[in-house]
């Protein structure tokens, strides 16, 4: 085996944002928290994480691109930390722990936006700490790891569309989604969604009266997908969809600005406008990145002329991208493409 603490290229990682295009609350546990049946995907858009040898005596992390709150506190440090704990015996170079890393994040993914960019920013750190110190853990080991963490960050550690269950801890792949990538608008507002608060709404009784619609549309997306689903079909789903996370209601309750921000973006758009987990992403499926994109330059408009309500002060983040998962990659800024 190579010599770990003697490699010459740093390890890179994409940190690509999710997608709930389902999310099911299924009740709660007797952990206290709630159990999901959500069917997930990656999209394009994606922070990149580069980790190589630190200099010094312990890991360090510099954050470029969006603000994503002090150093001390992401969760990339964090999962380099209980990477470190749980290789142990593991580390196959000198004596001692797995050398501290010098990790760089060029921040893309919004912060707080139920598109778990942090999650996925954490799975990298994981992934790739493994790569460097040249240690291979098991798939039971690396999930332990990753749910210590937070509950989407084992999703991201699959690799492709999935169904998650439990608080997050089950995930079981699915087949990816066939054809041509599909496009997504995705428009964030700089509002403070925390999702415990999200699940404390609902817990409160702040729900779609549905009779278990949700789970059934996330069910039989689940069941569609395992035997083989194109995009185009998906397309064709995409008002049941819109409507199937039951977070929804909770979190229009803790910011009613939401309410006339979301009307304001269908009539606008035309489309089934979905949110993403807890919220505040708003999401909107399109045929094709370039369709996508020209929503984003109409939505852009609208923001700029008031047609938009602003929610939370500064204008929302405006983006567009892919569902990742395709035989071909999709057309997103180089940032967000598979690297070759």
């Amino acid at each position: 085996m190579t010599d770990p603490t003697r490699r010459l290229t740093p390890i890179v990682r994409l940190a690509p944002a999710k997608l709930n295009l389902t999310l099911a609350v299924v009740g709660r546990r007797p952990d206290g928290y709630h159990g999901l049946h959500s069917v997930m995907v990656r999209l394009g858009l994606a922070d990149r994480l580069s980790l190589d040898r630190a200099a010094g005596r312990t890991d360090t992390l510099h954050v470029s691109g969006r603000d994503a709150g002090p150093v001390g506190d992401n969760l990339v440090l964090r999962a380099l930390s209980a990477t470190r704990a749980a290789v142990g015996a593991g580390w196959a170079g000198p004596g001692g722990p797995p050398p501290p890393l010098a990790a760089r994040l060029e921040k893309r993914i919004p912060v707080a936006a139920g598109l778990a960019g942090g999650s996925s920013d954490a799975a990298a750190a994981i992934d790739g700490a493994l790569e460097s110190w040249g240690v291979a853990l098991g798939a039971e080991e690396r999930t332990a790891i990753a749910l210590g963490i937070g509950s989407d960050v084992p999703f991201f550690l699959v690799g492709g569309p999935a169904l998650v269950e439990g608080r997050g801890e089950h995930v079981t792949p699915l087949a990816p989604l066939l054809g041509e990538p599909a496009g997504v608008l995705l428009v964030t507002p700089p509002v403070a969604v925390p999702t415990p608060d999200v699940f404390e709404a609902f817990a409160a009784g702040i729900r779609p009266v549905t009779g278990g619609s949700t789970r059934a549309a996330s069910e039989h997306l689940a069941a569609e997908m395992r035997a083989g689903l194109t995009m185009a079909s998906l397309l064709t789903r995409a008002s049941v969809l819109a409507s199937a996370n039951d977070l929804l209601p909770a979190t229009l309750a803790l910011v009613p600005e939401l309410v006339g921000f979301r009307r304001a973006l269908v009539r606008l758009l035309g489309r089934p406008l979905g949110q993403s987990g807890s919220g505040p992403t708003c999401w909107v499926l399109y045929p094709s990145y370039a369709e996508a994109s020209r929503a984003a330059e109409t939505v852009q408009a609208a923001i700029a002329d008031g047609r938009v309500p602003e929610v939370g002060g500064p204008a929302p983040t405006v983006e567009a991208t892919t569902i990742a998962g395709s035989p071909r990659e999709a057309p997103d800024p180089p940032l967000t493409r598979s690297e070759r």
